[in-house]
């Protein structure tokens, strides 16, 4: 599905909110999915263009010069849809500039330090001062108060300032981050939830609001049960990567990658004699070494014992089927496993393509169009879209600023206006 087709006939369900999003690392996702349900984003970046447009990986076949600042991959994908305007805010033109489109929006992005907006007059209190209904949402490292809050912090800090770093990698290592700037995407979602509970009280009563969204604190609330359990029963959660968490529950190699099957230690054990049901029926070899009642005890299944004898008898076996086949045959005996997929899984997984799931993206200046993940919900009546590619830096600056774009010194303004 190519963007042209991905775009809804019908307006998106935030058609008419104007969103004003000073470019960020941590803000990106937010904007995007404002912009994908039909917002007006404006991506305010400094003379030149964000840094995140130097972000990789690369598409290094781009011939024209002028495109170069679109070949971050990440870049096109999370700011696809949206408009930019380059306006330096270290000048009086630039922040008059962002007033005077701050007067017209509805809600402001931000992922900068605490105090930074305010210290050039840009901050919450000088903005509603000019729109009283505005909404403006700061995605910061360690929110907008406490004694961390005026200190940086990229993704993988804010990884493990969370706890979340201390869940990843295998018991043996050092813990090891999740790929994808995973910590501002769980910013970016929880701070553009509590935007659209903002902006539904502003359009009620008329009032604003100053949204502040901890990064770090989110990555809490991404650790599950990890608090609790240490909270209740004194249990430190410890790095399982590769190890099972019972026997039967656990990643178990196979023929061509990995499977994830969650047959005991879970839900007093109702799996485990359906696991060994299908087992007896396939002939797995030595499948009597796992007969017994003890097998039926998850304090058994905990013990090294236990893991060394089920991974013998079904790890042995496992490494001859593939991953296809391990899932199927386990559905078909309601026993929890699932595979785990690759990257190309993905691109081929019938489930996802019978969703029109990836779409294609047809961004200017490209040799090809690029597929890319959709979303990962749908609305009926407002559909999801594609609004349109990535945009150059500045690329409208004349469309949005008009006559004040022609004020600006030339570094505010794009090059093929300038020309």
């Amino acid at each position: 599905m190519t963007i042209e087709s991905s775009v809804a006939s019908s307006r998106g369900a935030l058609s008419g909110v104007r969103v004003i999003e000073i470019a960020g690392p941590a803000v990106q996702y937010c904007g995007k999915m404002f912009a994908d349900l039909g917002a007006e984003v404006i991506l305010v970046e400094p003379p030149g263009g964000a840094h995140t447009r130097q972000t990789g990986p690369f598409l290094h076949t781009l011939a024209d010069a002028a495109t170069q600042p679109l070949r971050s991959l990440s870049f096109v994908y999370l700011n696809g849809g949206k408009k930019s305007v380059t306006l330096d805010l270290q000048t009086d033109e630039g922040r008059a500039a962002l007033h005077r489109l701050a007067a017209g929006a509805q809600l402001v992005i931000e992922g900068g330090r605490p105090g930074r907006l305010a210290e050039l007059g840009c901050g919450y209190e000088a903005l509603s001062a000019l729109n009283p209904a505005l909404v403006m949402t700061s995605i910061t490292p360690y929110g907008q108060t406490g004694p961390y809050s005026a200190q940086e912090a990229e993704d993988l800090v804010c990884m493990a300032t969370g706890g979340f770093l201390y869940l990843g990698g295998y018991p043996d290592g050092p813990p090891i981050g999740a790929y994808g700037n995973q910590a501002y995407s769980c910013g970016s979602m929880f701070g553009a939830v509590a935007s659209m509970l903002a902006l539904t009280h502003a359009e009620a009563t008329g009032q604003g609001d100053h949204v502040d969204v901890s990064i770090q604190e989110c990555m809490v609330l991404a650790m599950e049960n990890a608090v609790q359990f240490y909270e209740l029963e004194g249990t430190l959660r410890r790095r399982t990567a590769g190890l099972q968490r019972f026997a039967g529950t656990g990643v178990y190699e196979c023929a061509d990658g990995h499977v994830y099957m969650m047959a005991g230690g879970i839900g007093a054990n109702r799996f485990w004699d359906r696991t060994i049901d299908w087992f007896k029926e396939e002939g797995v070899p030595d499948v009597e070494r796992l007969a017994g009642d003890e097998w039926r005890e998850t304090v058994y299944l905990q013990t090294d014992e236990a893991k060394r004898i089920f991974m013998e008898v079904f790890g042995a076996w496992a490494r001859t089927k593939t991953k296809a086949y391990l899932y199927a045959a386990a559905q078909d005996r309601h026993v929890p496993a699932a595979a785990v997929n690759a990257v190309d899984d993905l691109v081929a997984s019938p489930q996802l393509a019978s969703r029109d799931y990836f779409v294609e993206v047809r961004q200017p200046g490209w040799p090809e169009d690029i597929r890319m993940p959709g979303a990962p919900y749908r609305l009926a009546r407002t559909p999801w879209a594609l609004q349109g590619p990535a945009p150059l830096p500045g690329q409208h600056n004349a469309q949005l600023l008009g006559a004040a774009a022609r004020d600006l010194p030339s570094s505010h303004r794009p090059a093929e206006e300038i020309r």
